[in-house]
């Protein structure tokens, strides 16, 4: 353990889930009907976390490329999945997932080639000690990016379908008369990132810098991670939204221009 690592146990664990508690009376207080997502949630944090943890142990142990791979791939499937549940509307069929998780595959291993690869450059840099945290922070923040991206693009073709389909009618081809709608679902998808990097550092020490610090490197060292992690979360996110977009944009017209909604269907139908 780094000096002045201090370990948690149970007993420190349990005392903080008592802060929970506070949510669940807000709920209760203001009839908000949220104690039984709370506790599912809740749960289902405790339970992935836990099993995440011994799931790397092991992973860490064998220092095995194709361990490293494979639940690099785990990753990056769930990542898709969480797309696609965050979705009004979405792709009938298997484009529902693939398009998302597609993106999420080529970004996520682009970056993590870069950034591990090239910047960091461990030995050997196949280390899952490097790839798999960076990988993680990578697609949770992109998948946001990309989903926002993709939910600003099908609801705002939904609501402007009279004056997208007039434009083509006008003569504006797909891309024409899809601009408008790309740009602000492109904006969408950048914002979040955009923001946290205006944060950082000053209203919020990010989590990787932070938990650096707790474990005992120095906070000049930790900064430095910190600014590299937020510089590959930034690419990736612009990157994995633009394609992710422009893919959409596409998936929803077809070779004659035509708008075609009817590749969509409401979550749940």
């Amino acid at each position: 353990m780094p000096a002045g690592y201090v370990q948690l146990d149970a007993i420190d664990l349990a005392l903080a889930a008592l802060l929970i508690l506070i949510n669940g009376a807000l709920s209760l207080t203001f009839h908000l009907g949220l104690e039984r997502t709370l506790l599912i949630a809740t749960v289902r944090m405790v339970v992935q976390l836990a099993l995440i943890g011994l799931v790397l142990t092991f992973i860490f142990a064998q220092t095995s490329p194709l361990w490293t791979l494979a639940l690099a791939l785990v990753m990056i499937g769930f990542a898709g999945r969480e797309v696609l549940a965050r979705q009004t509307r979405r792709f009938r069929g298997w484009l529902a997932y693939g398009l998302g998780t597609g993106t999420l595959l080529l970004v996520g291993m682009l970056s993590v080639i870069y950034g591990v690869g090239l910047v960091i450059g461990p030995e050997p840099w196949t280390s899952p000690r490097f790839i798999l945290p960076v990988l993680g922070m990578i697609l949770g923040n992109t998948l946001t990016g990309i989903s926002l991206g993709l939910e600003t693009l099908t609801t705002t073709a939904v609501r402007e379908r009279a004056g997208i389909e007039a434009q083509i009618a006008l003569g504006a081809n797909r891309a024409e008369a899809l601009s408008g709608t790309v740009r602000q679902a492109l904006k969408t998808g950048m914002m979040p990132i955009i923001n946290a990097m205006a944060a950082s550092g000053i209203v919020a020490l990010p989590g990787m810098m932070t938990g650096q610090i707790i474990a005992g490197v120095d906070p000049l060292d930790a900064t430095q991670y910190q600014i590299l992690i937020m510089f590959l979360i930034a690419g990736a996110t612009a990157l994995g939204t633009f394609l992710a977009v422009l893919g959409g944009a596409r998936l929803l017209t077809d070779e004659r221009h035509r708008l075609r909604l009817d590749r969509l269907q409401k979550t749940g139908s």
